[in-house]
């Protein structure tokens, strides 16, 4: 999760994010549990366990109970001159029916042979697998290389589940797939070089997303490429620039390749707000270029009160998978508006957020014999963590 990174040798740099994505080095999260194993070696234990219900309004919405979950060991070994990582994610999501759970105007991915739309996959048991090794190369400045059967390749902001502004949402973002889908990859290997306010990385990675049987780690393979920026003018913020070329990332479109371009820029005051701001463009070949944007915060009023937010805009052209439908291939430009509430609770080593969020959207009239006309949708959640 990410931290402000004290690295080897004394370096400061950048926080930490999902995979080698950096958040702002104000962005600090409590790591759960610290273990000393021996020397200057240590295991970091973190995770949540996050009981949801959702109602999903309007004529194509559903609801459900449903459990996210995730569990993440980091063994750090510093030595003279750099450090060695190994980290691995679980999760037991894979217990979930392979079509996820309702998420309107979400897209992306496959469950029973089936596109799934207005729902939000599950994650694998394996969410990563890796190891990294830093190398200090000059005063401050250090070279990586980073890499597993499972892992995140240097495309996109830091993964929403591990953004504070993103914190306490219960909902993936319905620009998932255009922003971080990429966040379990099987087979990544990532190299470059880091310095206390930049960082420059390029990573080859297998493009094809997860199948829906997601208890096994698929076979490894190295058919796509991405290169990343990141540059941080202050302790506060934090601005990603990535493109990366994907290699048929969808199962149901063989054949078809996808450019995508991100930038982002992150906020946080280290005085309780965290947001950002994102922009993606996907570009499929062949295809339409489908653009997404997203916006999202965090606010801590208090030790124990929340308030977040999120608003999404996205072009989306798989709203109506089946090819007889006259519909189908047709792109939709749709708005989420998204607002929340969490009232933390300490449990001992644990902590209890209690809270829910509610959402409504803005779409072409076109859509409103599908989804209705003004559809509405709740969630309610209690997530129990170790760490934040």
């Amino acid at each position: 999760m990410s931290h402000r990174g004290a690295g080897h040798g004394g370096i400061t740099h950048s926080g930490e994010g999902s995979g080698t994505a950096r958040v702002p080095a104000n962005e600090t999260m409590s790591h759960g549990a610290m273990v000393g194993l021996g020397g200057d070696a240590s295991l970091m234990l973190h995770g949540f366990l996050w009981p949801v219900y959702t109602d999903q309004g309007g004529v194509r919405g559903d609801d459900k109970f449903y459990v996210q979950s995730m569990a993440m060991a980091t063994i750090s070994a510093p030595f003279e001159g750099g450090k060695f990582t190994a980290r691995t994610m679980l999760s037991l999501e894979p217990l979930m029916r392979h079509d996820g759970y309702p998420n309107l105007f979400a897209t992306g991915e496959v469950a029973y042979g089936e596109a799934l739309v207005d729902r939000q996959h599950p994650h694998d048991l394996f969410m990563e697998l890796v190891g990294r090794l830093d190398i200090d190369i000059a005063d401050g400045t250090t070279a990586f290389i980073y890499g597993g059967p499972v892992g995140e390749p240097a495309l996109g902001p830091s993964t929403f589940m591990h953004r504070a502004s993103a914190r306490y949402n219960p909902e993936a973002p319905i620009t998932h797939h255009w922003f971080d889908s990429t966040h379990i990859t099987y087979g990544v290997i990532s190299a470059g070089v880091a310095a206390p306010r930049w960082q420059l990385e390029a990573s080859t990675f297998r493009g094809r997303e997860p199948d829906e049987y997601r208890w096994n780690i698929e076979k490894p393979r190295l058919d796509s490429w991405s290169v990343r920026a990141s540059y941080a003018p202050s302790p506060a913020w934090l601005l990603q620039a990535s493109h990366g070329r994907i290699e048929q990332p969808e199962e149901l479109h063989p054949g078809e390749d996808e450019h995508r371009t991100t930038l982002s820029a992150q906020y946080n005051n280290a005085r309780g707000l965290s947001a950002m701001a994102a922009f993606s463009a996907k570009d499929r070949e062949p295809g339409k270029t489908l653009t997404a944007w997203l916006g999202e915060v965090n606010y801590d009023l208090t030790d124990r009160h929340t308030v977040f937010g999120r608003i999404e805009n996205v072009k989306n052209d798989e709203l109506f998978p089946d090819h007889h439908d006259p519909l189908h291939d047709q792109p939709f430009r749709v708005t989420k508006f998204q607002a929340g509430y969490a009232y933390r609770v300490p449990l001992g080593p644990l902590n209890l957020a209690l809270g829910g969020s509610a959402a409504t959207y803005a779409k072409p009239a076109a859509l409103d014999p599908y989804y209705g006309r003004s559809p509405f949708s709740y969630t309610v959640f209690a997530r129990f963590s170790l760490g934040d």
